[in-house]
């Protein structure tokens, strides 16, 4: 494997800063586009630089090998803001190699992860001359600011896309040793809440008393949205979600992952939930409900004694299959209506949106996925149903009617979206040489 070549090729995709919520960094998106697009059209595919509302797609295809599985691969070319840059050890966009890993923006979600897949498709290219399998790319510029444009992209170009089996590395391994296979995915529905009851900010001491506080109505709503033992109490909110059999429920708990990884990865004094599940069921097969933010009043140095206008807090519910995130959307705001006090003025705002998922892990694709990272790793990958969404899966499941295999090399430490975000290279090598493997079993299916 000619790792140097493919680390350098890497690094120069990793220097552009392809910020995709700055208007300012449309340049970068563009550069980044041309670059892909340049790389792609030396490996012998067809490329093209397809726009949307947003950022462009990159889309490629080699369709040479009659008679075999065509695989579409999706990555994301777009990545985070480096901010606070002050807490870099390094410059985001200029990739260092400390102790055996890569440090940059985006090194791990995702150009890094979706790199193993071109470094492997070269590999293969050199070895053979041609691939064991047709071949699809899909590279989106807008996964970190929620995929606006996506499903439309993919509902207008299905005959484009139609293929037998996605993969995506945009995930974790659980060690360098003990490699993951996700066959589900939460859902999530994304709520803006405000309640005003002033016209503006009020006296504390003149009006306190004879006014209604937001802030104080606002955390009363919220209070009853889960009771103690934290169930969630909108109504009907668990009337669709998936029930696991004894064997799914067994097979999940084999997965070494409790409250003591739990405190230690988070720091949290205590873990806390459904009495009635473990850690595991809790995080992958288990609908949530959690305060992302709240915010009113005065919050500077020293004192204001007022009454604020109003508050506001962001509230996300991430589900389950088979729970609708439209449906919880409905329900969570009549609730909250229902439960608004008189003279409170209430705002309801769906931010965002995505259907939860579930994969058919008996498929001969993750049969071969799974005997591609046991050679590769020297252990069988575990099964998990994580807490996580990957928005596309749902939107290629439901317009392609595909599966979606996902095969993560990152580690749980690799601090996406953080500073100091890391990759290992032996990771970064793993993948290229599991993603050979399961390309060469994948071309011995039928399709």
């Amino acid at each position: 494997m000619n790792k140097n070549k493919y680390l350098k090729e890497l690094f120069e995709l990793l220097e552009i800063p392809t910020i995709s919520a700055q208007k300012n960094h449309d340049p970068d998106i563009k550069k980044a586009c041309i670059w892909l697009k340049n790389k792609l059209e030396k490996l012998d595919f067809a490329v093209d630089i397809i726009p949307t509302n947003g950022h462009p797609v990159v889309y490629a295809e080699n369709l040479k090998t009659k008679g075999k599985p065509t695989i579409l691969i999706y990555g994301h070319y777009d990545v985070q803001s480096p901010d606070p840059l002050s807490e870099w050890d390094s410059d985001p966009f200029k990739p260092e190699v400390r102790s055996g890993n890569i440090y940059a923006r985006g090194v791990a979600d995702d150009k890094g992860q979706f790199y193993t897949w071109i470094a492997a498709i070269d590999e293969l290219l050199q070895s053979n001359k041609s691939l064991p399998v047709n071949i699809k790319i899909l590279l989106e510029g807008e996964e970190e600011v929620g995929s606006k444009n996506l499903d439309d992209f993919v509902e207008n170009n299905t005959s484009l896309l139609k293929a037998d089996v996605c993969v995506i590395s945009d995930s974790h391994s659980l060690s360098e040793n003990t490699p993951l296979l996700t066959y589900g995915l939460k859902g999530l529905t994304y709520m803006e809440l405000k309640v005003k009851t002033l016209a503006r900010d009020a006296h504390s001491g003149l009006y306190g008393g004879n006014v209604l506080n937001p802030a104080i109505v606002l955390t009363q709503i919220i209070n009853k949205l889960k009771d103690e033992n934290h169930k969630i109490l909108i109504p009907g909110f668990y009337e669709k979600v998936r029930k696991l059999d004894e064997k799914e429920r067994a097979s999940l708990n084999e997965f070494p992952f409790g409250e003591d990884e739990i405190k230690k990865e988070t720091g949290a004094l205590t873990v806390s939930g459904e009495e009635d599940f473990s850690v595991v069921e809790r995080a992958g097969a288990r609908p949530t409900l959690d305060v992302n933010g709240i915010w009113s009043g005065y919050t500077g140095e020293g004192p204001k004694t007022i009454i604020p206008a109003e508050a506001s807090a962001k509230i996300s519910m991430r589900l389950v299959p088979y729970q609708n995130d439209q449906d919880i959307a409905d329900k969570f705001e009549r609730f909250v209506k229902q439960i608004t006090p008189k003279g409170v003025e209430v705002q309801i705002t769906r931010l965002s949106g995505g259907l939860p998922i579930i994969m058919n892990k008996n498929s001969s694709y993750y049969k071969a996925a799974e005997s591609a990272m046991e050679k590769t790793f020297g252990n069988k990958p575990l099964y998990e149903l994580s807490g996580g969404s990957i928005p596309v899966t749902a939107t290629l499941k439901n317009l392609l009617g595909i599966d979606t295999i996902l095969m993560g090399y990152g580690l749980p430490d690799d601090g996406l979206h953080a500073p100091n975000e890391k990759m290992s290279i032996s990771m970064f090598e793993k993948g290229i040489a599991t993603n050979m493997e399961f390309l060469q079993l994948a071309g011995k299916i039928k399709p």
